[in-house]
């Protein structure tokens, strides 16, 4: 009897929608890639058509959708379609010293990192609540909870998500739904390799300051993602989990 009503739990869950965002490569990538192979119905947005188009093929993608989230009403378009599960992953970096930050800097980093995120949890959650299930992931960065210096608008934009996930944890528990994001540290991805090169630091240095030694890698992401949005997970929510190979332990 254990075994049946356990095979039709698995059920229920494969059939669950996600979204992934900024999902063409990286940690996305690999997010939506193993959704995938684990059953679920993954949809994954990003701005570039030809990449989105080949790795949505590359990992058989229920489907794609072309778009620059901090495009007006974006958010909102993009949200006409339900979700079950929602992977707020789309972002981006700057590296500058607070006097030299550029002002269209400032605008573009807040709206997406912050306004973006925000929007798509507010048009998601109304399907959420109507089926009393609903997983809401965030994309953080460990520099949003121990800082770093020259990135302090990436790590203030970053910083958001801890509070909004405590207080989104609270509003939707009675519906069933959880709030949880992951902080990374430095991941092996483009963006990182881009990062390093404008910092300050080599790669090396960079290296010397994890305990661990290493990157992580975007897989070990994904994995954390695969078991916060299953079922077994249903009572972790208000969480910031920072994956980054010891970086904020001190």
């Amino acid at each position: 009897m254990y075994k049946y009503w356990q095979n039709i739990i698995m059920v229920q869950m494969k059939n669950k929608t996600v979204l992934v965002t900024g999902a063409s490569k990286g940690i996305g990538k690999s997010i939506a890639k193993l959704l995938s192979l684990e059953g679920y119905d993954v949809y994954i947005c990003a701005r570039t058509e030809t990449t989105l188009k080949n790795t949505a093929h590359e990992i058989n993608a229920a489907g794609y959708f072309v778009c620059n989230l901090i495009d007006d009403n974006a958010c909102k378009k993009l949200m006409t379609n339900n979700f079950d599960i929602l992977i707020n992953n789309a972002g981006d970096y700057i590296y500058s010293s607070v006097e030299n930050t550029k002002d269209d800097d400032i605008k573009k980093l807040i709206k997406l990192n912050c306004e973006v995120p925000y929007r798509l949890i507010k048009y998601a959650v109304p399907y959420m609540k109507q089926k009393k299930w609903g997983r809401i992931v965030n994309i953080g960065s460990i520099s949003g909870v121990v800082g770093e210096a020259n990135a302090s608008l990436y790590s203030m934009t970053k910083s958001a998500f801890t509070g909004l996930t405590k207080a989104l944890a609270l509003e939707l528990a009675q519906d069933n739904i959880t709030v949880n994001t992951i902080n990374p540290g430095w991941v092996e991805t483009e963006l990182a390799e881009n990062a390093v090169s404008v910092s300050d630091f080599s790669y090396e240095e960079e290296i010397d300051m994890i305990p661990q030694r290493r990157f992580i890698c975007p897989d070990e992401i994904a994995n954390l993602v695969k078991y916060i949005v299953s079922e077994e997970a249903k009572g972790m929510t208000g969480q910031s989990i920072s994956l980054c190979a010891g970086l904020s332990a001190g």
